[in-house]
């Protein structure tokens, strides 16, 4: 008797998988980019800013929601063949989200420090999205019109929330440091801060993302009134007016930022100091002296923060802040020390 013949299905190749895979990421870098050039100024022309707007970056839609669109269409299209592993579903969307960050980073259309405050969110909003297309393709395959729905959500959700008013918060943050001096030698060197060279500032991580350094504090006079100008590189000014002046023990003083003079080059719209979604509005030093001849110099700053996501943009002002301060601190007791 002739044996019996077992036909196997057709089985896709590895190329075919890797091409299904290659399709998702660049889909997903794809779709990241056009929505975000949909907010970039030099791209939508001469009424960009009131575009801008209604369009925010800036709003749970965009930063939150587009990458989870990311994702989804990520492992959508790479599950287009064949099923592909759970790790692939968080994992693979990272990657359109890096091409994606890569490319509006070498066309400079976003500067470093916003990309680094948002990879984080984003990466793990586009993992969320490759969990929901997985699981939904295991479970019921979606239709072209459902993906073209969801892809769109996030422009129909933006200007909406663009038009509401976003909440403000205060944040507050407090650096001290131990300096072997006294609080004769340390006032000399709050009050005015002559120039700083770049060699007396250790590298930081903010310094590496393009926040400018300090260059030089003056003061018109001593006293209530007095108005201190606060240099940094680039352009960037903060006009820091006295409130309360206690020699050898504490000045405060209020901070406006000079925005109308800094140029659109110094820092990312989305980070302006003095802007929509982010201000210093003060600062004190305070001196306090201890028993055994140091005296701990406290700096305490308050900054206003406007967006739909205070607590994670607060974790990142914070961090800023702090970062500046502690490079501040650093340098004046640096200068008593060797005084």
């Amino acid at each position: 008797m002739p044996s019996s013949i077992n036909i196997q299905p057709a089985s896709h190749s590895a190329r075919d998988r890797w091409r299904a895979m290659l399709e998702g990421v660049a889909l997903g870098a794809i779709y990241g980019i056009l929505l975000r050039l949909l907010n970039h100024t030099n791209f939508v022309g001469p009424k960009a800013q009131t575009f801008s707007q209604t369009f925010s970056v800036m709003t749970i839609a965009f930063l939150f929601g587009g990458p989870v669109v990311i994702g989804i269409l990520t492992v959508r299209r790479a599950e287009a063949i064949e099923h592909v592993s759970v790790w692939k579903w968080i994992f693979l969307p990272w990657i359109s989200v890096f091409v994606m960050l890569l490319t509006l980073w070498l066309f400079l259309i976003e500067g470093g420090i916003c990309i680094l405050m948002a990879s984080p969110i984003a990466l793990v909003c586009a993992s969320i999205g490759g969990l929901i297309a997985g699981t939904w393709s295991r479970l019921r395959k979606p239709s072209g019109l459902t993906l073209t729905c969801v892809a769109i959500l996030p422009f129909l959700l933006a200007p909406v929330e663009a038009r509401l008013t976003a909440p403000s918060s205060t944040r507050t943050v407090a650096s001290e440091i131990r300096i072997h001096a006294t609080p004769q030698t340390i006032w000399r060197n709050i009050e005015r801060v002559p120039a700083i060279a770049p060699s007396e500032l250790s590298t930081t991580w903010t310094r590496r993302i393009g926040f400018p350094r300090p260059i030089e504090a003056t003061l018109s006079y001593e006293g209530v009134g007095g108005v201190r100008h606060a240099s940094f590189e680039r352009g960037l000014l903060f006009i820091e007016t006295i409130t309360a002046w206690e020699p050898q023990r504490r000045i405060a003083f209020s901070i406006k930022a000079d925005s109308a003079h800094i140029p659109t080059t110094t820092l990312d719209e989305h980070v302006t100091i003095g802007g929509r979604y982010f201000d210093v509005l003060d600062g004190e030093y305070t001196l306090e002296p201890l028993a055994d001849g140091n005296t701990v110099l406290h700096l305490v700053s308050h900054q206003r923060l406007s967006t739909n996501f205070n607590g994670y943009a607060g974790l990142w002002t914070d961090a800023v802040m702090q970062n500046l301060q502690n490079s501040i601190l650093e340098v004046i007791k640096h200068r008593c020390e060797h005084a």
